[in-house]
């Protein structure tokens, strides 16, 4: 009751929203990186919103079911196909036992998720089912998947409520350019005001250094003050960024270490990081200043349409039973 990895894929674990409460003792975070898309796959399953979800990136898995389920493709379009046939991103989608899900090269976007009604079973660890491969704990094994693996469901559920009315708009990728907000600090006054000026006014490109730590961005050099580039190691937030004595930013991310010495201009608010994880060479990046409220208003709101969402399919549920109650 659960699936076969006819393929592995390039680069695919297990995460959910990460491993909390660990980091003051050097554990890393990990978790998904995109927060949104993991969110929505979840949310049109019935699941839990921190349920455990498989990640890939750049070329995704093939899988085999070994019993009936529903589930959901969110992130970058990885030319989904089951059975051969195109299958739509966004939607509930139910698969039979014996049907092979193939997630295909990535056309736009660079991190992709599926979800599973009921979810996956693997060993929850420390709070958290996700893999993390520097410690080897979490997800399947504390490794990515391979060819041949399997992965047992928590539990069966065949079908849905309202399933064909399960969906939500795909997630568009690809800008030439896209706008990323940021909160100012905690090292910010380590730079010059020409130094500030050109993070704030420039843009910067996705360079291929890119992976679960970390983004490398390459443009014009930030100056640094005379305190330099160098401070005391101190713990580092998801979508920090640092500037080390190069100038170049680096976007620290899911899987980053859990204190460093360079400085850190500013940091990504929380809703734009999803965004900021599906851009790859050679998108460029705009950094916009906001403030703490604006961020934490920017959350409330994401937070408040996923709510909507949600309440949108409870009612459907509600009517569903009620009428099939009716009927009987």
């Amino acid at each position: 009751m659960g699936i076969v990895f006819n393929k592995g894929g390039l680069f695919t674990t297990v995460q959910d929203y990460g491993r909390m409460g660990y980091q003051s003792s050097g554990f890393h975070v990990c978790g998904v990186m995109d927060r949104h898309a993991f969110w929505v796959a979840n949310l049109l399953l019935d699941n839990k919103d921190k349920e455990a979800v498989l990640e890939f990136t750049i070329c995704g898995p093939t899988l085999y079911f070994t019993s009936d389920t529903v589930i959901c493709i969110t992130g970058g379009n990885f030319d989904p196909k089951i059975n051969g046939e195109p299958v739509l991103m966004y939607h509930a989608i139910q698969v039979k036992q014996g049907d092979e899900l193939e997630m295909g090269f990535c056309k736009s976007g660079t991190w992709g998720y599926i979800a599973f009604a009921g979810g996956l079973d693997v060993p929850l660890v420390m709070g958290s089912r996700s893999t993390d491969l520097k410690c080897g704990l979490g997800g399947l094994e504390g490794r990515k998947i391979k060819d041949g693996d399997e992965i047992e469901f928590v539990k069966s559920v065949k079908t849905l409520p309202n399933l064909k009315e399960r969906f939500v708009e795909a997630v568009e990728y690809g800008q030439e350019e896209v706008e990323v907000r940021v909160t100012m600090g905690p090292q910010d006054d380590y730079f010059t005001e020409e130094g500030l000026k050109t993070f704030l006014n420039s843009s910067y490109t996705v360079t291929h250094e890119c992976d679960r730590m970390g983004y490398r961005l390459d443009g014009p050099e930030i100056e640094h003050n005379e305190l330099g580039a160098d401070i005391v190691s101190d713990g580092i937030a998801k979508g920090a960024i640092q500037v080390p004595k190069h100038g170049k930013p680096i976007i620290m991310l899911s899987d980053r270490q859990t204190i460093g010495g360079y400085t850190k201009i500013a940091n990504v608010i929380s809703v734009d990081i999803s965004k900021l994880v599906q851009c790859k060479y050679p998108q460029k990046i705009k950094f916009t200043k906001v403030s703490v409220e604006e961020s934490q208003t920017a959350y409330h709101m994401e937070r408040e349409r996923l709510q909507l969402l949600n309440k949108r399919f409870i009612h459907k549920r509600f009517l569903a039973r009620f009428f099939s109650r009716w009927k009987n």
